[in-house]
C-alpha cells in the first residue's frame, strides 16, 4: 500500500512506450563487458600470451559486438528513436555503440580465423598491433567524440532520470548529478580511445607495452564495470519507469 500511495504521489507523467522503444539496458551491458573484456585481454596478451586462447575471446567480442551493432544500427537509423522526446539519444548511445559493435566483431573475426597463425607469443602480441594499428585513428577519433558527448552531457544537463524512475528518479531535482555522473563514464572510455593509437605506436616502436596501455587498461576497465553494473540496475529501474509511466 504504502508503494502504490508512493506512486499515485508522482506528478503526473504519461510515455506511449510502443512508440519509445528502449534497450540501453542490455547495450549498456554489452558496452561495459566489452571494454572490460579488452583489459583483460590486453593483460593476457602482455602477461601470459602463450596461454591465450583466441577461440574464447573471438567468441566473447563476437556475442558482445552483435548485441551492440544490432541494436546501435537500429538505434543510428530510427530517427528519432524516442518518439521525439530524447532525439539526443540516437548519437550518444546509437551510434557509438555501433562503432563499438563493429569494432568488436572485427576483433572476432581476426581472432577466429587468423591469430592461429601466430604461433609464437611474442609474434602474437606485435601481431595484434599490427592489424589494430590501421583501425587505431578511428578508435582515437571516436574518443574525441565520446569527450565531446561528456562536455555535452554536462553543459545541456542531460542524462537526468524523470522522478517516476525508482533509484535514479530520487536525483530528478538535480539533473547535474546524472549528468557528472554518466559524462565522466564516457570520458573515461574516451580518454582512453584517444590514448589508444599512440599507446600502439609505441609498442610497434619499442617492442614493449608502455605506460600508455596501463592508463587505458585503468579508463577502460574501471568504466566497463561500472557501466555493466550500472545496465544491470536499470533493468528494476527502467521497468519501474515502464509501470510508473504506462
Amino acid at each position: 500500500m504504502v508503494a502504490l500511495a508512493a506512486v499515485t504521489a508522482l506528478p503526473a507523467l504519461k510515455i506511449d512506450w510502443a512508440k519509445m522503444p528502449t534497450y540501453n539496458t542490455v547495450m549498456a551491458v554489452a558496452a561495459g563487458v566489452g571494454l572490460f573484456s579488452l583489459v583483460q585481454f590486453g593483460r593476457e596478451l602482455v602477461g601470459a600470451p602463450d596461454r591465450v586462447s583466441t577461440d574464447g575471446w573471438a567468441l566473447n567480442f563476437g556475442v558482445l559486438g552483435l548485441i551492440l551493432t544490432m541494436t546501435g544500427l537500429h538505434m543510428t537509423l530510427t530517427w528519432p528513436l524516442a518518439a521525439g522526446g530524447f532525439p539526443f539519444d540516437n548519437i550518444i548511445f546509437g551510434e557509438t555503440s555501433l562503432a563499438f559493435g563493429v569494432l568488436l566483431l572485427a576483433a572476432a573475426v581476426y581472432l577466429w580465423w587468423r591469430a592461429a597463425l601466430l604461433s609464437e607469443p611474442r609474434q602474437l602480441v606485435l601481431g595484434w598491433a599490427r592489424v589494430a594499428r590501421p583501425v587505431s585513428a578511428f578508435v582515437g577519433f571516436m574518443g574525441l567524440a565520446l569527450i565531446a558527448i561528456a562536455i555535452a552531457g554536462i553543459k545541456y544537463q542531460l542524462f537526468a532520470a524523470p522522478p517516476q524512475e525508482p533509484i535514479s528518479g530520487l536525483f530528478a531535482s538535480y539533473p547535474l548529478i546524472e549528468a557528472i555522473f554518466i559524462s565522466a563514464l564516457l570520458a573515461l572510455v574516451g580518454v582512453g580511445a584517444l590514448l589508444f593509437p599512440f599507446a600502439l605506436t609505441a609498442l610497434l616502436r619499442k617492442g614493449t607495452p608502455t605506460s600508455l596501455f596501463t592508463v587505458i587498461g585503468w579508463c577502460w576497465g574501471i568504466a566497463g564495470v561500472v557501466f555493466a553494473i550500472f545496465g544491470a540496475l536499470n533493468y528494476f529501474t527502467h521497468i519501474g519507469l515502464i509501470i510508473n509511466t504506462m
